[in-house]
């Protein structure tokens, strides 16, 4: 098996904006459990509690944001430039209050505010359906240490509760449509009757990203890291990722979410492509200071208050909540999921082709983030005195599969040993006898590879993050590494889907790229 060149391996599919945890105004107080240690010390006290508003407003001004009176004013104004919904209105029969708090996040296609630009640059051209391009059920834990996210693809067979019209005052009866024309038929609101008569949760906030809004967050955030095993190439959105690590600016993100023509997965591999998006966006909020920055906190929530819709509960207050609940967040805290699918291609007239859901697994997903429950076991703990191990990325080709030879390009004595001992513990078939490259002056580690194993090559660009990767016509089999000056370290890399188990459920940490 090793002995064949990479058209002949099988393949493996690898590939895939902020919420606001905050308390439930009408919600019953949860029983008030043994107070535990608070991570920076001093108890916790769980419960009902009274104007929660200036309670959390001063804890986060003096743990978050550093003084009380930097918190206030950095927040002061940011209501202002929401635009207001209400998706609650006139709502009966609503599922029972469940633990912790659930939004509904919808991105649609709105795109009146981008320039004729950008329209061209990132193939933003043709009129919008105004229907919803993204749904996401995202559930925050009532402890605060977990974020559940679910996606629910926009083609699932729905039925839309009888309604009327807002703009016509025509009355409808009940009936059969695609997930996202709920919001073409009734906007938030009957987007948000239909989700809930699916999934019997109760929905607490609503928020609303068009493409507009999407872009300008993500550039307030200065970029979003995003790792790929494998080109990704996209016609319809323009899209054009090459192996390896980039930084995507708003209007690249908004490509790479977008993206449905990168494989043969189509809109089910565009949700992971999401959720891989969204996990990077938690890691980056988390990691990179912007919750304990005032002033960069200030610019990113403004940019996205001010580029929302969402309902009247959401506002300033919640954004700080969100910061003060984040602060202990890592890519691990969060999970993400798409509704178990019983049949991707479910025929209906009028309709088309539907996703129906796996009824009995979808009832337990939800059944989950009813009752407070993470989506997946806990992974164990790491050994004491041992580091957690690194997520690895997926890759199209097992590392066990690929033979390696390593040169040391520099002038460091034994880096050659070191990166060799780095691609074995990894899983690479290195020949254990690193050599001296012709020259001691290389800068850019290089790979050169025969191109009848092109798919091996990207598999250690993805080790190797950075790499030149130059194709040598019949080199055979065994690819070489020339470690250059700029070489650090390998990372893991695994030839599986992360997307497994009942539910298909990954945390953060499995689908960002290592750090």
């Amino acid at each position: 098996m090793g002995l064949l060149s990479d058209a002949s391996a099988p393949a493996v599919a690898a590939e895939v904006p902020p919420v606001s945890p905050v308390p439930h105004p009408n919600r019953s107080p949860r029983p008030t459990p043994p107070q535990r240690p608070r991570r920076g010390g001093g108890p916790v006290k769980r419960g009902h509690r009274p104007r929660w508003g200036v309670r959390l407003a001063a804890t986060v001004s003096v743990v978050v944001l550093g003084s009380g009176a930097i918190g206030h004013a950095v927040m002061t104004g940011l209501d202002t430039g929401i635009e207001r919904v209400d998706p609650f209105k006139d709502m009966k029969n609503r599922p029972q209050a469940g633990h912790g708090v659930n939004f509904l996040l919808v991105g649609t296609d709105g795109r009146d505010k981008i320039t004729p630009d950008q329209k061209r640059e990132y193939r933003l051209g043709g009129a919008p359906c105004h229907c919803t391009d993204t749904i996401m059920l995202v559930h925050i834990s009532a402890d605060r240490e977990r974020a559940s996210v679910v996606s629910l693809p926009r083609d699932s067979y729905a039925e839309v509760p009888e309604h009327t019209d807002p703009a016509t005052g025509k009355a409808h009866r009940a009936h059969p449509v695609k997930l996202n024309a709920a919001y073409a038929e009734g906007g938030p609101n009957l987007t948000v009757r239909t989700v809930e008569n699916m999934t019997r949760v109760k929905i607490d906030h609503y928020l609303e990203v068009d493409f507009t809004s999407f872009m300008k967050t993500v550039d307030a955030m200065g970029g979003v890291e995003i790792c790929t095993a494998k080109p990704m190439q996209d016609s319809y959105t323009g899209l054009d990722l090459q192996p390896g690590t980039h930084r995507l600016t708003g209007g690249q993100a908004l490509q790479y979410v977008r993206s449905r023509h990168v494989d043969g997965a189509s809109d089910l591999g565009r949700m992971q492509r999401q959720q891989r998006f969204v996990a990077a966006l938690i890691k980056q909020s988390t990691s990179g200071g912007m919750l304990l920055n005032p002033v960069k906190f200030k610019q990113v929530s403004s940019t996205l208050l001010g580029s929302v819709r969402a309902d009247r509960g959401f506002g300033s207050e919640q954004m700080l909540a969100l910061g003060q609940a984040m602060r202990g967040f890592t890519p691990s805290s969060s999970e993400f999921a798409s509704v178990p699918v019983g049949d991707a291609s479910f025929p209906v007239k009028g309709l088309g082709d539907t996703v129906k859901w796996d009824e009995p697994k979808a009832a337990k997903v939800f059944a989950a983030l009813r009752d407070d429950r993470p989506l997946a076991p806990a992974r164990p703990a790491p050994a004491p005195g041992r580091a957690a191990p690194q997520p690895a990325v997926p890759v199209d080709v097992s590392p066990q599969q690929i033979r390696i030879q390593v040169e040391n390009g520099t002038r460091i004595d034994g880096m050659g040993g070191r990166v060799d001992e780095a691609l074995r513990a990894t899983g690479f078939d290195t020949t254990r006898t690193p050599g001296l490259a012709a020259s001691r002056e290389i800068k850019r580690t290089l790979v050169t590879y025969d191109p009848r194993w092109d798919r091996s090559a990207r598999t250690v660009a993805a080790a190797l993050p950075g790499i030149e990767l130059r194709a040598v016509a019949g080199q055979g089999r065994t690819l070489i590494v020339t470690a250059g000056a700029d070489y650090k370290k390998v990372v893991p890399v695994r030839a599986e889907d992360p997307y497994q188990g009942e539910f298909g459920v990954v945390t953060g940490d499995q689908v960002v790229c290592g750090s």
